[in-house]
């Protein structure tokens, strides 16, 4: 997976691509982690995500959480794949998708 990052003042902007599974959930927690210190808001952009595993659902639930406490966080250009893994497991409840 890669993982692009734009940062303008408080607001960061992660473009993910490829797959967010158990194998790269590691490097996007540590992005996480690490980038989103004074940051108030949080747009991750899965345009180009193929696919999303629990792993990478648990990175999100985690990201949501801190940027709760901070700020916002938007989810945004997810396609029907990924989509559907929200709608089922409920994260279309939690997280802001647009």
């Amino acid at each position: 997976m890669k993982i692009y990052e734009n940062r303008e003042k408080e607001n960061l902007l992660l473009q993910l691509e490829g797959r967010l599974d158990t194998t790269t959930a590691p490097q996007f927690e540590a992005v996480i982690e690490e980038k989103t210190s004074g940051i108030t808001g949080l747009q991750i952009d899965m345009e180009k995500l193929e696919y999303i595993s629990s792993a990478g659902l648990r990175i999100l639930l985690g990201a949501a959480k801190k940027m709760n406490k901070q700020g916002s966080m938007v989810v945004r250009n997810v396609n029907s794949g990924v989509m559907e893994v929200f709608k089922i497991t409920g994260f279309t409840e939690i997280l802001n998708i647009q």
